[in-house]
């Protein structure tokens, strides 16, 4: 997988893509990511990227030129990448989206800065748009680096076991369990029995209630989005009852 990153500030990439397991993943060849100085394709004596706004207002605009120029040269590369969007008027970037994303040859970030895009950059090239919640950042290049994160656990190699990833909170719609490691005691609080009883099976209905219950508590709307077996609408049943009579 090729990440290519079309950004103003491309050194804000280097140190993220050192550490870890992408630093690690980058060093095995498993994934590329690229950063791009759009000044690259910019033309004149001070190789503008911006310019202000049709109609005034405050604030810069993205140059439409410069971008268009870039993903050529770029898809010539790669001519299937998706070409995506960081903006605020995007859609929540969700696991599924990552999933998903994983799937495709290559995919190219547009990081604006300033007041966003010429609007024709968004209606003739982007193929999708990303927003990671409703809140304003100085520019779209950490939304791109949570996305290649997300993203690149999905691909073969990445994580030391492909478990890893189906396992991870959101995975299926809900949130992690608690998870434990020695001491089996620490402040005086017990690692749960269950989980040192050995017995697979009881392990795993913990941790299937367990995720119930915290998304329950924490997260509940996500309840309304999947499809829960008939077993899980039981154990989710007992523990609100169980719950209610604690109060």
């Amino acid at each position: 997988m090729i990440f290519d990153v079309l950004t103003l500030f491309p050194g804000m990439f280097d140190s993220p893509l050192q550490e870890s397991i992408l630093g690690r993943a980058i060093k095995q060849q498993l994934l590329q990511v690229r950063a791009h100085n759009l000044r690259n394709w910019a033309e004149g004596k001070h190789l503008t990227t911006d310019d202000t706004p049709y109609g005034g207002g405050d604030g810069m605009v993205m140059k439409p030129e410069p971008i268009a120029r870039a993903i050529a040269e770029l898809k010539q590369q790669t001519p299937q990448a998706k070409v995506l969007m960081m903006t605020p008027q995007g859609v929540p970037f969700k696991q599924q989206h990552a999933r998903e994303l994983a799937q495709e040859d290559g995919l190219i970030f547009l990081c604006g800065r300033y007041e966003g895009f010429d609007e024709r950059i968004r209606q003739s090239i982007v193929d999708a748009e990303y927003s990671l919640g409703d809140f304003v950042l100085t520019g779209g290049e950490l939304p791109a680096m949570v996305m290649i994160d997300a993203i690149s656990r999905y691909l073969p190699g990445v994580l030391g076991s492909q478990g890893s990833a189906e396992s991870d909170s959101f995975s299926d719609g809900l949130l992690e369990y608690p998870q434990y490691t020695r001491p089996a005691v620490f402040n005086g609080m017990d690692v749960p029995a269950v989980l040192l009883s050995g017995d697979h099976g009881k392990v795993a209905r913990w941790r299937r209630e367990q995720q119930l219950l915290r998304t329950w508590q924490r997260r509940p709307e996500l309840l309304e989005q999947i499809e829960l077996s008939k077993e899980d609408k039981q154990i989710l049943a007992l523990l609100k009852q169980a719950t209610e009579s604690e109060k």
